[in-house]
């Protein structure tokens, strides 16, 4: 990554980087895989509030918002070269990625609440239905892991992003640069093969 540290300060307020408009983001992606930090720092002035925006309304907190922001950035540069033009804009790409790693932070920030949680109630014994519950919890869970492989990519993708990351089949669509028809067909095949691969009774 470029040496000198890039301040978010000003991101939140939609500071412009006065990069070239008329040079296409996916055109600077691929010079980023190529090492050019010259066109690392137009892209980051170009996506850098836009990603900021989805993060901080995923996450909230604008400081851990501001961490996540950096991260999603540093990993635009570090894996630039496995973009594929062919499935989606780099804007789509880099907003997917952001969404992944706001919605891993909360997670993340969930798990330590239920840890500290469960440290706070170790006291307690555990009725055995309850361990019964999670153990179940946990196996269906990696079922459904597992089910999902059996899915093609493009399945896979549009099911993941709207019914484990929240967005509405336009938005899915307007990610994925795809007919919003499009969308509706993957989820519906994605869903049946999910169903028959649960056994869940139609």
């Amino acid at each position: 990554m470029p040496e000198r540290e890039r301040s978010l300060r000003g991101v939140s307020s939609g500071a412009d980087g006065g990069d070239d408009p008329l040079v296409p983001a996916e055109e600077l992606l691929g010079r980023v895989a190529r090492g050019d930090e010259e066109a690392f720092e137009q892209l980051y002035d170009r996506l850098a509030g836009t990603v900021f925006g989805l993060v901080r309304r995923v996450v909230r907190d604008h400081a851990q918002s501001e961490e996540v922001t950096q991260e999603v950035l540093v990993e635009v540069w570090r894996t630039a070269s496995r973009f594929d033009p062919r499935r989606g804009s780099a804007s789509a790409w880099v907003l997917t990625m952001a969404h992944r790693r706001a919605v891993d932070r909360v997670r993340s920030a969930q798990a330590a609440a239920q840890r500290d949680q469960r440290a706070a109630d170790l006291d307690v014994t555990t009725p055995f239905d309850e361990v019964s519950e999670q153990v179940a919890g946990r196996l269906e869970r990696r079922q459904v892991r597992r089910c999902l492989g059996t899915l093609t990519q493009v399945q896979r993708e549009s099911v993941l992003l709207a019914y484990y990351q929240g967005y509405t089949y336009p938005e899915v669509a307007a990610l994925l640069t795809v007919p919003l028809g499009t969308v509706k067909t993957r989820m519906r095949d994605g869903l049946i093969r999910l169903r028959d691969c649960l056994g869940v009774s139609r």
